[in-house]
């Protein structure tokens, strides 16, 4: 209902509505509209949770410490202490995630693997942002990129900052081209890598 309710009135706010161009407009608008983040929710509810609630308004699930089962259900956000529920993985496929909506990421502590599959928003940007937050770059150990076509080999070498990784699957890449660079820059970042490419 929450959720509804600052829709609801940044339409009512809009001298033009956003369908009256086209649906994509609207639907981009949309989009926006739930990657912004909400400095006074992460503050009121802590990271995990407000970052919950971000993934999870965008399509993506989340997997928290110590439960096998992977959360995807707004509604049925888990309730109780705060601080229970850490965030170990997410998996973001076909979900709306976008660079505006990374800084809900910054006080993650505990996320282990990041899975990015068919992600139209998701920039060489985004993974820059990623490769900054200092929390994420010790705790990462697996990441999957699969099929987000605006990925280039720009946004995959920042990759290289996330000290502990062990796994890397880039898969269906086309604007990463320079495969050798790459494997050459991990090699020589992360030589405990394992580094599995399924590009053209």
């Amino acid at each position: 209902m929450m959720l509804f309710g600052k829709v609801s009135q940044q339409l009512c706010g809009l001298k033009k509505l956003p369908w009256s161009c086209d649906s994509r407009y609207f639907w981009g608008w949309l989009n926006t509209v739930f990657n912004k983040v909400d400095y006074e929710r992460i503050r009121d509810v802590g990271p995990d949770r407000a970052a919950s609630e971000w993934l999870l308004r965008c399509g993506a699930m989340v997997r928290y410490h110590g439960q096998e089962k992977w959360q995807k259900d707004y509604n049925h956000l888990p309730t109780g202490p705060l601080d229970k529920y850490k965030i170990q993985a997410i998996d973001a496929t076909d979900s709306c995630i976008m660079s505006i909506g990374f800084d809900h990421m910054e006080g993650l502590e505990h996320v282990e693997k990041i899975r990015l599959c068919k992600c139209q928003y998701i920039e060489d940007g985004c993974l820059l942002k990623l490769s900054q937050l200092e929390n994420l770059r010790k705790s990462i150990l697996e990441m999957e990129i699969i099929s987000c076509g605006n990925i280039t080999d720009k946004g995959i070498v920042a990759l290289r900052h996330f000290r502990n990784l062990k796994y890397l699957l880039l898969s269906d890449l086309p604007g990463v081209r320079e495969k050798e660079n790459l494997v050459q820059t991990f090699k020589t970042a992360l030589p405990s890598l394992e580094l599995k490419l399924q590009l053209k």
